[in-house]
């Protein structure tokens, strides 16, 4: 499977990377700055320069999937999160339609859901749903994650995945390790459901959905 990763140099893109190009992918890593492609390329992975606020359809062309793990992460302020992690998710879905690419993997947000559990990010959680919501509208083969808050610890392998999990942590590590095997996981697709650290293997979780 030939699959473009969105947001390859972010926290959870540079992870994913080596994951997706270690199984049965060949990976193509978005990334805004040309400077940017060293810290990305390696065996199994190629860097394309792309930008979401410009056309990007080069990027898309000849891919069976995409992934989009690209976001502001509500940090910088609602006109970012509107055009990444709304109109630039948006973008990312009507080009990989467009372009042939039939399924799609967005890394969305705890709280997408429900976007008013959290008025000081609110306009960020708003961005993520409305860009969910126009993907499960459309034709893709799609799956929806929306983890937790985001860490830097080492991964464990262990997952919880649902509806309504309340709050809590999941490793970037683990989301990486997650999105790879949703890739592959045909029972995913369809679904959206949220994502954090648990006592579940990430086999059994994804089968268990």
């Amino acid at each position: 499977m030939k699959t473009l990763v969105i947001g390859a140099h972010g926290d959870v893109g540079r992870r994913l990377l080596p994951v997706l190009a270690s199984g049965d992918h060949t990976v193509r890593a978005m990334i805004r700055d040309p400077d940017q492609a060293s810290e990305v390329e390696g065996p199994g992975v190629e860097p394309v320069v792309g930008d979401l606020e410009e056309d990007f359809a080069h990027a898309v062309r000849g891919c069976d999937a995409v992934v989009f793990t690209a976001g502001s992460g509500g940090s910088t302020g609602a006109g970012k999160a509107a055009m990444v992690d709304g109109l630039g998710a948006i973008r990312a879905i009507d080009v990989a339609a467009a372009h042939g690419a039939t399924r799609f993997v967005m890394v969305s947000a705890m709280g997408a859901g429900d976007p008013d559990r959290s008025e000081s990010i609110r306009y960020y959680l708003v961005a993520k749903a409305i860009a969910d919501g126009y993907l499960e509208r459309t034709d893709l083969n799609y799956t929806i994650l929306r983890p937790g808050r985001l860490t830097d610890d080492e991964p464990t392998g262990k997952i919880e995945v649902g509806h309504d999990l309340g709050s809590g942590e999941v490793t970037r590590g683990d989301v990486a390790r997650t999105i790879a095997l949703c890739l592959d996981t045909p029972n995913t697709i369809g679904k959206t459901f949220e994502l954090l650290n648990g006592s579940h293997s990430i086999e059994d979780a994804l089968d268990a959905l």
